[in-house]
């Protein structure tokens, strides 16, 4: 995979700095990141894992097994060991890392602990003669967690947004729907408009409001 191809699948993992522009193979890349022995990615693993994690191709043993040398494998086990670290740091549980803490040793587990320390006290976390800058490191991941809620609140608002234009569409007609917002968002009606509305529209707003109808709807869902 080359440099240019690395850092475009990179961008479509939540890594900083990068723009996306086609699919790619998470596992793929996340080896390619262990292979790159550039210590800016490797700081960023923890981001890049946790977005690679989210596709259902994610598969640990499958980027291993694109890893050729043993201390490439090692170093990619040091870097989850890193990530389990840092989402411990802000009490986050995923089941692929739980799945993974499982097969985590003795050692493994007490190595994630001493770094989350490391963290907390804003000290350099150490894999063999690698050394990682605490402040990279949490400050990487809290940006593609601001990012990440962000992304969640937009989502969660543009579910909500289709979910009342169709609520409205079942109730009125397109015409019908038009007169309702403007008269919602305070906006001049013309003549025929405000006959329309007062007519045929507020009759069914004031059903709407009914606080009784709501509450017998509501029942008949629940049935």
């Amino acid at each position: 995979m080359a440099d240019r191809e690395l850092y475009n699948s990179l961008s479509k993992l939540g890594f900083p700095m990068f723009e996306p522009n086609e699919d790619i193979d998470v596992n793929e890349t996340l080896a390619e990141v262990v292979k790159s022995n550039d210590t800016r990615l490797w700081e960023g693993f923890p981001v890049i894992l946790a977005n690679a994690a989210e596709s259902y191709h994610f598969s640990p043993d499958m980027v291993v097994q694109q890893l050729d040398a043993k201390k490439q494998k090692q170093q990619f086990h040091q870097l989850v060991l890193l990530s389990a670290s840092v989402y411990s740091t802000y009490h986050l549980s995923f089941p692929w890392l739980n799945k993974l803490k499982k097969t985590f040793s003795d050692e493994d587990k007490k190595r994630v602990k001493t770094w989350k320390n490391n963290l907390v006290h804003h000290q350099a976390p150490q894999t063999g003669k690698d050394q990682f800058d605490p402040e990279r490191v949490m400050g990487l991941f809290e940006l593609y967690f601001e990012k990440k809620v962000e992304k969640d609140r937009r989502r969660k608002d543009k579910f909500q947004e289709f979910s009342m234009e169709y609520a409205l569409s079942q109730v009125f007609s397109p015409k019908q729907k038009e007169l309702f917002k403007k008269k919602l968002e305070g906006s001049l009606l013309t003549k025929t408009e405000k006959e329309y509305y007062s007519r045929t529209v507020k009759k069914k707003v004031v059903a709407l409001a009914n606080v009784e109808l709501h509450s017998l709807s509501r029942k008949l869902l629940e049935q």
